[in-house]
């Protein structure tokens, strides 16, 4: 599976990186006692390098609100996935749980302050594509009730037929991972202002966690 950059994504992003990885034979599960206890210790860790004043100036989601702001996604209400998470914890209110994979990289995410795509790798196609959206091309994300149209100003992921995320904060239903899912494609999502070192560190993180949650075999493509 091999991921390209469309060229007029490219110039106008020069340094946009993203890494690719994968794990395979997974088994994913609706709850993991360990996982549980674990979360505990992440989040106290969180809640002792960050507070909701400060938590705005971070260097790394700057780096992912300014890439917001340059395709008309609004921050303020769209955040960054890992802000997000720690800004929940921060709050008090528990993490959400999905299951047992989706669990564990958001871990990741909060402890790497890297967003991450994870798709059910047997649901892809053999490629996958970011560019812009088409105007009008249509998207069901998950949780979403009804399909949305993209204006255009969006950047998305696209296998042979059909798009899997909006980039890089919102992956599709179709794809999306299941306690029927084995095998698991990563994204690290990288914007402008972040580089591959620490995609790579982080990417290696939600390798680290899946496996000891989940299982399985892990390699970056």
């Amino acid at each position: 599976m091999s991921l390209t950059i469309d060229p007029p994504l490219v110039n106008l992003f020069p340094d946009l990186h993203v890494l690719v990885g994968r794990v395979e034979n997974v088994t994913v599960r609706s709850h993991v006692a360990e996982l549980e206890a674990f979360k505990g210790e992440v989040i106290e860790e969180i809640r002792g390098s960050y507070s909701r004043e400060t938590v705005k100036d971070n260097l790394t989601f700057r780096a992912y609100r300014d890439f917001f702001w340059k395709i008309k996604v609004d921050p303020t209400k769209t955040r960054p996935a890992a802000e997000a998470l720690i800004r929940r914890v921060l709050r008090g209110r528990p993490l959400p749980k999905i299951n047992s994979l989706v669990d564990a990289y958001n871990l990741a995410s909060m402890k790497s302050e890297i967003a991450f795509a994870a798709f059910d790798a047997d649901e892809l196609g053999d490629s996958l594509l970011m560019r812009f959206a088409c105007e009008g091309e249509e998207f069901l994300g998950i949780g979403m009730a009804k399909l949305v149209h993209l204006t255009g100003s969006e950047v998305v992921i696209a296998d042979n037929g059909k798009l899997v995320a909006i980039y890089p904060y919102r992956d599709a239903e179709e794809a999306k991972i299941t306690q029927k899912t084995r095998n698991v494609l990563f994204i690290a999502c990288g914007v402008p202002g972040i580089d591959e070192e620490k995609l790579r560190l982080a990417l290696d993180l939600s390798f680290k966690f899946v496996t000891r949650f989940c299982g399985g075999t892990a390699r970056t493509m």
